[in-house]
């Protein structure tokens, strides 16, 4: 961890992080929010980010579109793949978007260090991802799928359509 990026996550109070939002986005970030306010960072306008968020963006680009709304306890995390959301996209509470995985195919190494990999995550606009979804790196949501709640997506969900489960599986087409 450098230090630049010490001193932004510690010593940054939150209050100015909903500021700078505001100022630099026309995006509305609630000072109980973690946002970590960087280059890989933008906003679109009108979005909304809720209480007790957490967005971290120091390892990659994350693109959150216009009229995006946040719920409370979510957390998103880019890597050098990046996150992209789309505009009008709406995130349920405590949903996770994690956007990289660590290799895992030496036998004699821990996980914890072997290197990590990011493919991105890719969300389409007007997507509503629903409560506890968890959206892992490699993902691409169509525009306007519906992900139920406490759904798993690991990989690709078509336009418009409806997806449950883990992993997440289309049950019903929009039309």
């Amino acid at each position: 961890m450098t230090t630049t990026m010490l001193l932004r996550r510690v010593l940054t109070p939150p209050l100015l992080v909903s500021v700078l939002c505001w100022i630099r986005w026309r995006a509305k970030v609630s000072f109980r929010s973690e946002v970590e306010v960087s280059d890989n960072l933008w906003f679109g306008a009108n979005c909304v980010v809720a209480s007790f968020c957490k967005i971290k963006t120091s390892a990659g680009p994350m693109h959150i579109g216009s009229n995006v709304e946040i719920a409370t306890h979510c957390f998103l995390s880019s890597d050098a793949g990046g996150v992209w959301i789309g505009d009008d996209v709406m995130i349920g509470p405590m949903a996770c978007i994690i956007g990289n995985n660590y290799r895992y195919d030496r036998l004699d190494q821990p996980i914890r260090v072997q290197p990590k990999v990011s493919k991105g995550i890719r969300i389409g606009r007007g997507v509503w991802v629903g409560s506890g979804v968890v959206v892992l790196d490699g993902a691409e949501i169509g525009d306007n799928a519906i992900i139920t709640p406490n759904s798993v997506v690991s990989g690709r969900v078509p336009e418009n359509a409806i997806v449950q489960g883990n992993p997440a599986q289309v049950i019903f087409k929009r039309r």
